[in-house]
């Protein structure tokens, strides 16, 4: 097999599959290896050359269009400005008259942003004021320099190219071609012409006029003529030679954020949730990438790219969406704002010199600039904001949202039996097993191994007996092979991406010689959707579920481990696009998977690589970590950062990918996954097996614990994955998010909240006799630790003893929250167990939380065919009520234990149900932690009731 390969894969599997277990930052460019971001970088800030011509104005209402002018090669750009629904507000800018059309990005704005009016309050020779509606906020335009603030009162929220920054790459033709020398000679004869016939002295508008001419558009001075630089028309990179036959097309802008000093966001990077400043280092680079083995606590590009940017401080939250899809570089500074960077009239808004200032710069290489500004005020609004433009995450099956056994790889269809068999026989509960690419016959994805898998249907039929499932991995690179359906079916109908020549591109991955579909093109997504019918994908059934790994395109003998930027798609170099490309073969696996069901049934596919949108596809993970407990720590800052820009289904490969974790680590890692929302185990092909039972009973008691833990809390997290599907608020989220005004809170990583009602401090040190715990909330809050129900209060840093078997996992007083505490092989096997409810009271004695029910897995509930009930205690009466009273649905789940946290002793409690009829119920009480247990009070789970306390 091997053999077969060439040699220019088994290098690359040398390389991976060796004792080298490091990234090879070599393979991978710096910015100053990086022509337009070094170019783009070199710019100093105070001198931007351009200016706002105001007498270009035109307003409508809807929009303000304005011209600016790069003062030294005349070039003009089109800015436009809208406001949009929400308190968001758009600003593109682009070439007046490019040479071409620039790209910009589809298919990620779930619609066109509804605008609201923009009026203008004042205008003079130095700007324009425009009133944005509501709080008195105001966009100020200023002419010279260009520069554009937006204020809300006295407070100055966000300002554009107020460090001078704006930079834009005009496309021009190259000077040594036969047509750029035709134009120039045309132009020039054009110039003598005019200055026999004009005076630019008599002729007010002569500067109008330049620059709106085509000619001009492409003409440069001496000066800028002296500043063409190396990598603007050709670059290499070791081997590899970019043509760059569009020339240079970078965009980049600043954006200064005052009173803010802590940024976070710009996923996909290994790095903590508070962003660093980049000063002294590279920017943040997102690119997407197949990076072997990623280091920590660096600005590397990883294997997504989400643009966009979340800025905090206790009065306020806003957000930057920066839509590129190109690859992009985004440097942070830290300073304190002053004269030298607002001038007079910030100053006087500020009202103090000393304010604290973030300032960021996004760089891309081609496309135009189109950013969001997302204005808050709260986080809560941000999000609102941002799903308001991209969509909200998928509301995945609720199997997807139990334990996943996954390595590479499973080896044979008796291999699957017996772990599936290991499972019960070791009492553990799993919903999904994975299959990664050795299921497949030699890598042709939509086949099994004829002789390791050769009874798909039959492996997958014993799976869904128990009410389990399997996902089986498909990537987006397809063996160059005759003898193979899909690949013929791709190239005779010309879906392959095509080379800088117009052949078809090819590049070598695990199958040896392989072609990249064009998923840019809506027919090559819908033929691909199609792959997944059940006619068409043999062996598939229903509980067959898809993977999407290697999709940034990873491609092994390209330059950096991926796609040549002057690959083709239609007329668009993968430069300009190379950031979505991950996000369309998830899309269109989700769609063949929706369709397949004649849409009936919710899809759960796995995508590595992404882009703002993908939250609406699926879920993602963190890519190839290791087996080390620094890779286990960064795993929540990862998914704290993808959370915050939409993406709520994240989890990391629990026990690390490379390597083989120690026991305690590998436990500790199992605790930790078990509160993260994506619960994933999975392993390299070189390391040893590691299914939960074979580190000893007690360690398998001890898996088995956390991820029994995970079942009982399953109604929870699907609660929570409807409430994101609903607002784009993350489910794994950071504290400050609650906590908006505790700065204590800000930067961090080390602790989470599920949704507003857990709070969990994973332990990830090696030998940990200990964690200090955060417990937000000073004077308002109390916590209660779920396992031995002891109360604190919040605002304390919290000390607690751990040992093997302990989680630090708090519910918030104040907070009901339903559990299933009858574990069973399944969640599936779960559906129609009894609720059990923790009503954990705050100071006030009052608590409230709420329960969702549909059946788990179709789209009926887009026909309100589910249940939605709120509990709420007060004055000692504990009741449920219908959220959705036009929603239809019923259940067998029925209400077994209610165990209220915090509570004092009743003399009697009575259950009242919504016919009348009333009982006295059973219960305990344990006076040494204040917990009342209500035993088998049995009302169903969907149905009006209360209960009272006497």
């Amino acid at each position: 097999m091997l053999a077969r390969m060439g040699p220019v894969l088994l290098l690359w599997l040398a390389v991976c599959l060796g004792g080298t277990w490091a990234v090879d930052r070599g393979n991978f460019k710096t910015c100053d290896q990086s022509a337009f971001c070094k170019r783009q970088r070199a710019m100093k800030p105070g001198e931007s050359p351009y200016r706002a011509l105001l007498e270009t104005m035109e307003l409508t209402n809807t929009r303000l269009t304005l011209q600016l002018i790069n003062d030294n090669n005349k070039v003009r750009l089109l800015l436009e400005l809208y406001r949009l629904q929400g308190n968001i507000t758009r600003v593109k800018i682009n070439e007046l008259k490019p040479l071409k059309p620039r790209y910009e990005v589809p298919d990620v704005l779930i619609r066109e942003p509804p605008t609201e009016p923009l009026s203008l309050l004042s205008q003079d020779e130095n700007g324009v004021v425009l009133s944005l509606g509501p709080e008195s906020q105001r966009v100020i335009v200023s002419a010279r320099p260009f520069r554009l603030d937006i204020v809300e009162g006295r407070d100055v929220l966000m300002s554009l190219n107020s460090r001078g920054l704006l930079g834009f790459e005009h496309l021009r033709m190259r000077k040594d071609t036969f047509s750029y020398k035709v134009t120039s000679t045309v132009a020039s004869v054009w110039d003598n012409i005019k200055r026999v016939f004009s005076s630019s002295q008599a002729d007010p508008e002569a500067e109008n006029k330049e620059g709106t001419d085509p000619s001009n558009q492409a003409e440069t001075t001496k000066e800028e003529e002296e500043k063409v630089e190396d990598g603007m028309w050709e670059e290499t990179f070791k081997s590899h030679t970019d043509s760059k036959p569009n020339g240079p097309s970078a965009v980049s802008l600043d954006f200064s954020l005052p009173g803010v000093e802590h940024v976070y966001g710009i996923p996909e990077h290994a790095d903590t949730l508070k962003l660093k400043t980049t000063d002294s280092g590279d920017p943040y680079r997102l690119y997407n990438l197949d990076v072997f083995q990623y280091e920590l606590y660096n600005p590397m590009a990883l294997y997504g790219a989400v643009p966009v940017m979340l800025a905090h401080n206790a009065q306020r939250t806003t957000g930057i969406f920066w839509l590129n899809a190109a690859e992009t570089w985004v440097d942070i500074s830290s300073n304190t704002a002053g004269k030298t960077v607002f001038g007079k009239m910030l100053d006087y808004v500020q009202g103090s010199s000393e304010t604290p200032q973030t300032d960021v710069r996004w760089i891309s290489e081609s496309g135009i600039i189109d950013v969001f500004l997302m204005l808050g005020p709260t986080p809560r609004d941000v999000f609102s904001q941002y799903a308001s433009l991209t969509g909200t995450q998928a509301f995945p099956p609720l199997a997807s949202l139990a334990y996943h056994q996954c390595r590479w790889n499973y080896n044979d269809q008796e291999d699957v039996r017996s772990v599936d068999a290991g499972f019960d026989e070791h009492d553990i509960p799993y919903d999904f097993i994975w299959l990664d690419i050795e299921h497949t016959d030699g890598k042709r994805y939509f086949t099994w191994d004829p002789h390791k898998f050769a009874s798909p249907k039959e492996m997958l039929q014993g799976l869904m007996d128990k009410k389990r499932k399997m996902v089986a991995i498909v990537d987006p690179h397809i063996k160059v092979d005759t003898n193979y359906k899909i690949h013929n079916e791709i190239r005779s109908r010309g879906f392959y991406v095509k080379n800088k020549d117009g052949g078809d591109y090819e590049g070598w991955c695990w199958p040896g010689s392989a072609g990249y579909p064009d998923f840019t093109r809506p027919d090559m997504r819908a033929w691909w959707a199609s792959q997944f019918a059940y006619d068409q994908y043999e062996g598939a059934m229903e509980n067959l579920y898809t993977w999407n790994d290697m999709n940034e395109p990873s491609v092994f003998n390209g330059p950096e481990v991926t796609m040549h930027k002057d690959a083709l798609h239609g007329s668009w170099e993968n430069r300009d696009l190379h950031n979505l490309y991950g996000l369309y073969v998830q899309r269109a696996t989700t769609e063949g998977l929706i369709e397949r069901s004649g849409g009936v049934e919710r899809p759960f596919v796995l995508t590595r690589a992404f882009f703002a949108g993908s939250q609406r596809y699926g879920a993602v993970w963190t890519g190839d970590n290791a087996a080390e407990w620094d890779h286990l720590k960064i795993s929540i800052p990862m998914c704290l950062s993808l959370g915050l820009v939409g993406i709520s289904f994240c989890g990391a490969d629990v026990g690390g990918f490379f390597k083989s974790p120690s026991t305690e680590l590998l436990v500790r890692w199992y605790q930790t996954g078990a509160y993260q929302p994506f619960f994933r185990a999975h392993a390299h092909l070189d390391t040893p097996r590691r299914e939960p039972w074979l580190f000893g009973p007690e360690n398998t008691a001890l898996i088995r614990e956390a991820i029994r833990q995970r079942y009982t809390f399953l109604p929870y997290w699907y609660q929570l994955f409807y409430h994101a599907y609903h607002t784009g608020e993350p489910v794994m989220r950071p504290l400050w998010v609650e906590y908006p005004q505790d700065p204590a809170t800000f930067a961090l990583d080390d602790e989470f909240l599920l949704g507003r009602d857990l709070l969990v401090h994973p332990v990830t040190e090696e030998g940990a006799r200990g964690v200090t715990a955060y417990l937000p909330g000073k004077d308002e809050e109390v916590w209660f630790d779920i396992h031995s129900f002891q109360k604190h209060n919040g605002g304390q840093n919290l000390y607690i003893p751990v040992t093997m078997s302990s989680i630090p996992v708090f519910q918030r007083g104040g907070a009901i929250i339903p559990r299933k505490l009858r574990v069973r092989r399944s969640s599936t096997c779960m559906e129609h167990d009894p609720y059990t409810l923790y009503v954990a009271l705050n100071n006030q004695r009052t608590a409230e939380g709420e329960l969702y029910i549909d059946d788990g897995h179709t789209f009926n509930y887009e026909k309100k065919e589910f249940i939605h009930r709120r509990f709420s205690f007060t004055n000692g009466v504990l009741s449920s009520v219908n959220l959705e009273p036009d929603a239809q649905f019923t259940t067998k789940s029925w209400v077994e234990r209610i165990i209220i946290l915090g509570a004092s002793k009743p003399s009697m409690i009575t259950l009242k149900t919504a016919d009348g009829e009333e009982n006295q119920l059973e219960f305990d009480f344990d006076a040494s932690v204040f917990v009342l247990t209500i035993r088998k009070p049995g009302m169903n789970a969907g149905a009006d009731w209360t209960v009272t306390l006497q």
